[in-house]
């Protein structure tokens, strides 16, 4: 009779890995985050690659006085958790639609690690391609027809999606001319997670978060940029030892 997989990495409880290779997420997360919607902003979600079931959500402002320039967020969550539905990105979608009068475009992305990396820049890309093929459609979605500004397109990242604008920046070039007629004018990285084998001076003398700190970031990359599968070889190695 064989023995029960065990956890081999968790992350909080949300995300769970096991030695059998198996993957448990939390679905039902009691964020205690109330939604800050004063309904200034309207929102609603729309697919952008059926191929892999993923999602984005469009906010734009109510009562809107000009053209909307468009605004992409990429949330984070160290490239395995997190989601467009989270209560604390939605929050900050709502505030930039509102505080920046723009069309912001919130996509989804394949989490690890099931899906490694490149898999969520891979995603990024797919996702801004998404409002070029609305840009040259004929018919494309309503809140594209008129009043925004596609030629006036900015990136925000925040942590991991940080550092898939990072990547996005370097892949598209400047002014994204293959996206035509879609134009970034520019990127904004909040706090992105990069990371190597050596300790930046912050990471040494900085003091941890209950929720931010190194052990958390180092299995997010673990699991981010190695395959499943090495993570039950190394607990296979420690258990022998």
């Amino acid at each position: 009779m064989g023995s029960l997989p065990l956890v081999v990495e968790n992350c909080h409880g949300i995300l769970q890995v096991f030695s059998d290779g198996s993957i448990f997420r939390l679905d039902n997360i009691d964020f205690n985050i109330p939604v800050q919607d004063d309904g200034s902003v309207i929102w609603k979600d729309c697919p952008f690659d059926k191929t892999n079931n993923l999602h984005l959500r469009l906010y734009k402002p109510a009562a809107a006085a000009t053209k909307l320039p468009v605004v992409y967020y990429f949330h984070g969550g160290g490239f395995c958790v997190g989601s467009r539905t989270w209560p604390n990105f939605h929050n900050c979608c709502l505030r930039l639609a509102s505080g920046l009068q723009a069309l912001v475009v919130a996509p989804d992305y394949r989490l690890a690690p099931e899906h490694r990396l490149p898999a969520a820049v891979e995603d990024a890309v797919c996702a801004v391609e998404w409002l070029k093929c609305e840009g040259l459609s004929e018919n494309p979605d309503a809140w594209l027809c008129e009043g925004v500004d596609i030629d006036r397109v900015f990136v925000i990242g925040d942590s991991s999606g940080g550092n898939m604008a990072h990547h996005l920046a370097v892949r598209l070039g400047p002014g994204s001319p293959e996206l035509d007629p879609v134009r970034i004018r520019g990127y904004v990285l909040l706090a992105p997670f990069f990371g190597g084998t050596v300790r930046t001076k912050s990471e040494a003398e900085g003091q941890p978060e209950p929720l931010q700190n190194l052990d958390i970031l180092d299995r997010y990359g673990f699991l981010a940029f190695v395959h499943i599968c090495m993570a039950t070889t190394c607990f296979d190695k420690e258990t022998s030892d």
